[in-house]
């Protein structure tokens, strides 16, 4: 398989020292699935110690108390046997993975993405297209999780086609899903999930309805901010990442799959019969959002792409816009001449899923175990308190405040469960030094993206090794894709930071009529 560091080269500089030191100690690692059975056990020791010693904490959320649960115990017996199939099964990444594989796979068994690639795409300048995936992957957000499980494996499809490591492809896309989540051209579901976690935060404070922000409260910074992530994770991927990649050595199955030699006159019709296909279901989708029950709607009976059942039910819309050009072109191009060919290669691409599977029943495990014990809301109340305890303001808190969401973030990968907990603490907290609930919780989301790219905690982080593992490099490790993604997240949460205070030091609004202080009404009521 393909080289995934370029072996003999000579390190330079601290950071490249350190990189390779995180590498070396991360791919000390064991096995994904023997790694989550691990965390599994001190998950459930740490649930017991705590238990016995009363921890608990007040959930600002519900102003409840939250003990530490003691999986050894009757009732956490009970819980584990009861729940440890639904654990499995209810495992959101795995019905995700496993469709998604099938769409895509049934593209590139039928020879479609080989063929466009040669046609269409071949000569993308190798320099640019880390700036394209990583602004791909983040306006990708808009599909929430399903971005990233798309992107990264077309990804690593046009960086082998431009001459450049997959592998690099991968973990280009991968950050731009992840580290860019918040970012977006549009609306998003991000926003409306967070906006009204923080206009619940409101009415406890305030007092119900007395004052709301709205779902476009942080549009402008996070739109400026697409291009910003897009642009950090581009020149990071090109100038840190690619250079600890030699050059790719594809294996023969690789380099049948992705010869570009010129497509034959089958390939060319499928193509054009794909694309035909591709766009009547395209405008069937469209037809069925603006006249059929695609679309929400909303109070005042228009139709809105923010929690609709086209943005709840994205899968299956993908499944079917990879699915269908892929079985189009591969019987316009005699690759398929039977049903039984079809099948042949689903099962093709479902064979490699094996050690996938078995990841995802531990990972299962490991994930409902951690909630059941509530060991993440004490970690992120008691965060909270320790900052809110600190006393300190300005730039200085802007900047701890960020911090802290990452480093919870390493931890509780969920955005929403976070930002339910800080929330009815810090929207009062920050409204009475004068800040804009608005801007809190755009202070909140910049601390909860970038880490997202090398947290060990999501599961989609395995999900794209696994796949790079099966497609390019068997011997790919977690160390030397956490030494890529890790500068990502690093370097864009500095800029970020950074550009958050340029923002502040112009005086630019975050969203129509939102600025970083409150407005003069609201601060009387605060004040």
């Amino acid at each position: 398989m393909g080289k995934n560091k370029n072996e003999g080269a000579v390190k330079q500089g601290w950071f490249d020292r350190f990189l390779s030191a995180l590498e070396r100690a991360c791919n000390k690692l064991p096995p994904p699935a023997i790694l989550f059975i691990y965390l599994f056990v001190i998950v459930a020791v740490l649930g017991c110690v705590f238990n016995l010693l009363g921890v608990s904490v007040i959930n600002p959320a519900k102003n409840e108390p939250v003990y530490a649960q003691n999986l050894f115990t009757s009732e956490g017996l009970i819980w584990f046997l009861s729940n440890m199939v639904k654990n499995f099964t209810g495992f959101a990444p795995l019905g995700l993975v496993l469709t998604m594989t099938l769409a895509i796979g049934m593209c590139e068994e039928s020879g479609l993405i080989r063929a466009l690639l040669t046609d269409k795409m071949k000569n993308i300048p190798p320099v640019i297209l880390p700036f394209v995936v990583a602004f791909v992957g983040t306006i990708g957000n808009l599909a929430s999780d399903t971005a990233m499980v798309v992107i990264p494996p077309i990804a690593a499809i046009l960086y082998l086609a431009a001459g450049k490591h997959p592998v690099v492809g991968m973990i280009c896309g991968y950050a731009g899903a992840q580290a860019g989540f918040s970012a977006n051209l549009m609306i998003a579901g991000t926003d409306s999930l967070l906006q009204g976690i923080t206009n619940t935060a409101l009415n406890g404070f305030l007092g119900e309805g007395v004052y709301a922000v709205d779902v476009t409260c942080n549009w402008i910074f996070m739109f400026a901010s697409t291009f910003l992530c897009s642009a950090v994770i581009g020149w990071v991927c090109n100038w840190i990442v690619d250079k600890r990649f030699g050059k790719y050595e594809p294996n023969e199955e690789v380099k049948a799959e992705m010869s570009l030699e010129e497509i034959s006159a089958d390939e060319k019709k499928g193509l054009r019969w794909a694309g035909i296909s591709c766009l009547i279901y395209l405008a069937i989708v469209l037809v069925l959002f603006f006249f059929g029950p695609l679309a929400k709607i909303n109070d005042a009976g228009k139709r809105v792409l923010v929690g609709s059942p086209l943005i709840s039910n994205l899968i299956p819309v993908l499944f079917f816009f990879f699915t269908i050009p892929g079985l189009v072109f591969g019987f316009v191009s005699k690759k398929f001449k039977k049903s039984a060919d079809v099948v042949k290669g689903m099962n093709h691409q479902m064979a490699a899923m094996g050690s996938y599977v078995v990841f995802c029943f531990f990972c299962g495990q490991f994930q409902a175990l951690f909630n059941w014990t509530n060991l993440g809301t004490i970690m992120a109340v008691a965060g909270a308190n320790l900052l809110k305890s600190a006393g300190f303001t300005g730039i200085g808190m802007i900047i701890a405040f960020i911090l802290l969401t990452g480093l919870i973030n390493l931890l509780v990968p969920s955005g929403s469960a976070k930002w339910a907990i800080l929330a009815p603490v810090f929207v009062p907290m920050l409204m009475l030094l004068n800040y804009h609930p608005g801007f809190i919780q755009l202070m909140y989301r910049l601390g909860d993206s970038p880490t997202n790219a090398f947290t060990p905690l999501s599961p989609y982080i395995w999900v794209t090794l696994g796949v790079a593992q099966v497609k390019y490099d068997k011997d790919l490790k977690i160390g030397t894709f956490a030494a890529g993604l890790f500068p990502i997240g690093i370097i864009l949460q500095i800029c970020w930071i950074i550009f958050l205070v340029i923002w502040m030091l112009l005086k630019l609004p975050i969203g129509p009529g939102v600025g970083i202080n409150l407005p003069a009404e609201l601060a009387y009521l605060v004040g």
